[in-house]
Parts: C-alpha cells; structure tokens; sequence
C-alpha cells in the first residue's frame, strides 16, 4: 500500500518535470499558461538544482539534469518501494 503510493508519487513528480521541462522550450508563456509554468517551477526547481550544481551543461547549451534527475528519481522511489 504505503510502497504503491510513493511510485504513484514519484510517477506524478516526474511527470510534472517532463512538462515543466517542456515548457522551458518555448517563448515565454502567457495567462494561464504563464502561471502553470510558474508553479511548476516552484515544484520542480529546487530539485532539478541539485543536479545543476553537479552537472554542467553539455557544450555549454545541452541540460541534461532532467534526465538524470528523473532517472534518480524513479531508481529511489523503485528502491524504497522495495525496501517496503
């Protein structure tokens, strides 16, 4: 029960990181779209900052924290859900 809800969590979190990251490839939303993004920021940011300060961008232009960040993500949320 308790091991289900944190992959349904971790499931929910990543997927809110895909859209933020998402969004970050277009201009500068606006309205409702603007404030989506806003408060996906504020969710998605302090974690995604944990691995900016290890990670440095590829050729000065590529970010992949995302990916290892939901990679680390998914390996946790699996690994205490077993534990469980």
């Amino acid at each position: 029960m308790l091991s289900g809800l944190i992959v349904s969590v971790a499931e929910i979190y990543s997927l809110a990181i895909v859209v933020y990251v998402l969004f970050s490839w277009f201009p500068s939303p606006r309205g409702v779209i603007a404030d989506i993004y806003a408060a996906l920021g504020k969710l998605c940011d302090p974690y995604l900052n944990l691995f900016k300060r290890l990670i440095p961008p590829i050729g000065g232009m590529v970010d992949v924290t995302p990916i290892i960040a939901l990679l680390v993500l998914q390996f946790g949320a699996s690994l205490i859900a077993r534990l469980l």
